[in-house]
Protein backbone atom coordinates (compact mmCIF):
# COMPACT_ATOMS: atom_id res chain seq x y z
CA UNK A 1 0.00 0.00 0.00
CA UNK A 2 2.84 2.40 0.88
CA UNK A 3 4.48 1.75 -2.50
CA UNK A 4 1.28 2.67 -4.41
CA UNK A 5 0.95 5.87 -2.35
CA UNK A 6 4.54 6.90 -3.13
CA UNK A 7 4.09 6.15 -6.84
CA UNK A 8 0.84 8.16 -6.90
CA UNK A 9 2.55 11.16 -5.31
CA UNK A 10 5.48 10.85 -7.73
CA UNK A 11 3.09 10.70 -10.71
CA UNK A 12 1.24 13.78 -9.50
CA UNK A 13 4.53 15.68 -9.09
CA UNK A 14 5.74 14.70 -12.56
CA UNK A 15 2.46 15.79 -14.16
CA UNK A 16 3.03 19.32 -12.81
CA UNK A 17 6.78 19.40 -13.39
CA UNK A 18 6.62 18.10 -16.96
CA UNK A 19 3.36 19.13 -18.65
CA UNK A 20 2.21 16.89 -21.47
CA UNK A 21 0.39 17.86 -24.63
CA UNK A 22 -2.99 16.33 -25.36
CA UNK A 23 -2.68 16.83 -29.14
CA UNK A 24 -6.03 18.48 -29.89
CA UNK A 25 -4.81 21.61 -31.73
CA UNK A 26 -3.30 20.06 -34.85
CA UNK A 27 -5.12 22.40 -37.26
CA UNK A 28 -3.46 25.69 -36.17
CA UNK A 29 -2.57 27.68 -39.30
CA UNK A 30 -1.96 31.16 -37.84
CA UNK A 31 -1.40 33.03 -34.59
CA UNK A 32 -2.87 36.40 -33.67
CA UNK A 33 -1.50 38.50 -30.80
CA UNK A 34 -3.44 41.49 -29.46
CA UNK A 35 -0.89 43.35 -27.32
CA UNK A 36 -3.39 45.82 -25.82
CA UNK A 37 -5.61 42.93 -24.64
CA UNK A 38 -2.62 40.82 -23.52
CA UNK A 39 -4.08 37.91 -25.50
CA UNK A 40 -2.76 35.42 -28.03
CA UNK A 41 -5.01 33.29 -30.23
CA UNK A 42 -4.15 30.07 -32.04
CA UNK A 43 -6.41 29.99 -35.08
CA UNK A 44 -7.50 28.12 -38.15
CA UNK A 45 -8.35 30.84 -40.65
CA UNK A 46 -10.34 33.35 -38.59
CA UNK A 47 -11.65 30.72 -36.17
CA UNK A 48 -10.06 30.84 -32.71
CA UNK A 49 -9.08 27.36 -31.56
CA UNK A 50 -7.51 28.43 -28.26
CA UNK A 51 -6.72 31.70 -26.48
CA UNK A 52 -4.03 32.54 -23.92
CA UNK A 53 -3.35 35.40 -21.51
CA UNK A 54 0.15 36.68 -22.26
CA UNK A 55 2.85 38.83 -20.73
CA UNK A 56 4.90 41.12 -22.95
CA UNK A 57 8.05 43.22 -22.82
CA UNK A 58 8.34 45.55 -19.86
CA UNK A 59 7.73 48.59 -22.12
CA UNK A 60 4.86 47.17 -24.22
CA UNK A 61 3.26 50.20 -25.89
CA UNK A 62 4.46 50.75 -29.46
CA UNK A 63 6.44 48.59 -31.86
CA UNK A 64 9.91 47.24 -31.17
CA UNK A 65 12.52 49.44 -32.82
CA UNK A 66 15.87 48.48 -31.36
CA UNK A 67 17.66 46.13 -29.04
CA UNK A 68 17.09 46.90 -25.38
CA UNK A 69 13.84 48.89 -25.76
CA UNK A 70 11.84 46.15 -23.94
CA UNK A 71 9.12 46.32 -26.57
CA UNK A 72 7.33 43.43 -28.23
CA UNK A 73 7.44 43.70 -32.05
CA UNK A 74 4.31 44.53 -34.04
CA UNK A 75 3.61 43.33 -37.56
CA UNK A 76 3.54 40.13 -39.58
CA UNK A 77 6.13 37.45 -38.94
CA UNK A 78 6.53 33.66 -39.01
CA UNK A 79 7.51 31.06 -36.47
CA UNK A 80 11.09 30.25 -37.53
CA UNK A 81 11.98 27.31 -35.29
CA UNK A 82 11.28 25.35 -32.12
CA UNK A 83 13.85 25.49 -29.31
CA UNK A 84 13.62 22.56 -26.87
CA UNK A 85 16.78 23.75 -25.03
CA UNK A 86 15.57 27.23 -24.15
CA UNK A 87 16.40 29.08 -20.92
CA UNK A 88 12.62 29.20 -20.55
CA UNK A 89 10.14 26.34 -20.65
CA UNK A 90 10.39 25.72 -24.40
CA UNK A 91 10.33 28.49 -27.00
CA UNK A 92 9.30 29.32 -30.55
CA UNK A 93 11.43 31.90 -32.39
CA UNK A 94 9.58 34.70 -34.19
CA UNK A 95 11.14 36.03 -37.42
CA UNK A 96 11.81 39.52 -36.01
CA UNK A 97 13.52 41.60 -37.34
CA UNK A 98 12.30 41.57 -40.91
CA UNK A 99 14.33 42.99 -43.83
CA UNK A 100 12.84 46.50 -43.48
CA UNK A 101 13.54 46.61 -39.73
CA UNK A 102 17.14 45.49 -40.33
CA UNK A 103 17.58 48.14 -43.04
CA UNK A 104 16.25 50.93 -40.78
CA UNK A 105 18.48 49.84 -37.93
CA UNK A 106 21.56 49.79 -40.18
CA UNK A 107 20.74 53.24 -41.63
CA UNK A 108 20.35 54.67 -38.13
CA UNK A 109 23.38 52.88 -36.68
CA UNK A 110 21.70 50.72 -34.05
CA UNK A 111 20.82 47.06 -33.60
CA UNK A 112 17.21 46.04 -34.28
CA UNK A 113 17.60 43.27 -31.71
CA UNK A 114 16.42 39.72 -32.20
CA UNK A 115 15.71 36.44 -30.45
CA UNK A 116 12.07 37.34 -29.95
CA UNK A 117 10.28 34.22 -28.78
CA UNK A 118 7.02 32.82 -27.51
CA UNK A 119 8.09 31.05 -24.32
CA UNK A 120 7.10 29.76 -20.90
CA UNK A 121 8.52 30.72 -17.52
CA UNK A 122 12.27 30.86 -16.78
CA UNK A 123 13.67 27.41 -16.04
CA UNK A 124 15.29 28.65 -12.83
CA UNK A 125 12.10 30.15 -11.33
CA UNK A 126 9.46 28.38 -9.24
CA UNK A 127 6.24 28.05 -11.25
CA UNK A 128 4.06 29.37 -8.42
CA UNK A 129 6.07 32.61 -8.26
CA UNK A 130 5.94 33.19 -11.99
CA UNK A 131 2.22 32.47 -12.24
CA UNK A 132 1.73 35.45 -9.91
CA UNK A 133 4.17 37.64 -11.90
CA UNK A 134 2.65 36.51 -15.22
CA UNK A 135 -0.86 37.44 -14.09
CA UNK A 136 0.11 40.86 -12.76
CA UNK A 137 2.77 42.46 -14.97
CA UNK A 138 4.69 42.44 -18.24
CA UNK A 139 8.08 40.92 -17.47
CA UNK A 140 9.91 39.86 -20.65
CA UNK A 141 12.55 41.76 -22.64
CA UNK A 142 10.19 41.85 -25.64
CA UNK A 143 9.06 38.25 -25.95
CA UNK A 144 5.55 36.83 -25.59
CA UNK A 145 5.20 34.69 -22.46
CA UNK A 146 2.62 32.11 -21.42
CA UNK A 147 2.52 29.56 -18.60
CA UNK A 148 4.61 26.39 -18.89
CA UNK A 149 1.52 24.23 -19.37
CA UNK A 150 0.31 26.51 -22.16
CA UNK A 151 3.77 26.60 -23.76
CA UNK A 152 3.86 22.80 -23.93
CA UNK A 153 0.55 22.86 -25.77
CA UNK A 154 1.58 25.70 -28.13
CA UNK A 155 4.99 24.16 -28.82
CA UNK A 156 3.41 20.94 -30.11
CA UNK A 157 0.46 22.57 -31.91
CA UNK A 158 2.36 25.19 -33.95
CA UNK A 159 4.59 24.24 -36.88
CA UNK A 160 7.64 26.10 -38.16
CA UNK A 161 6.53 28.58 -40.83
CA UNK A 162 3.21 29.37 -39.13
CA UNK A 163 2.32 33.05 -39.69
CA UNK A 164 2.01 35.26 -36.59
CA UNK A 165 0.44 38.71 -36.60
CA UNK A 166 1.17 40.98 -33.64
CA UNK A 167 -1.25 43.91 -33.36
CA UNK A 168 -0.88 46.93 -31.04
Amino acid sequence: MKKIYVLSILGLFLSFAFPVYSGHLQSVDNILVEKSKRMMYLRQGDTVLKSYKISLGGNPVGPKVKEGDSKTPEGNYKIEWHNPNSSYHLSLRISYPNAEQKRKAKENNYSAGGDIMIHGFPNWAPNALFKYVHNNRDWTDGCIAVTDEEMTEIYHAVKDGTPITVNP
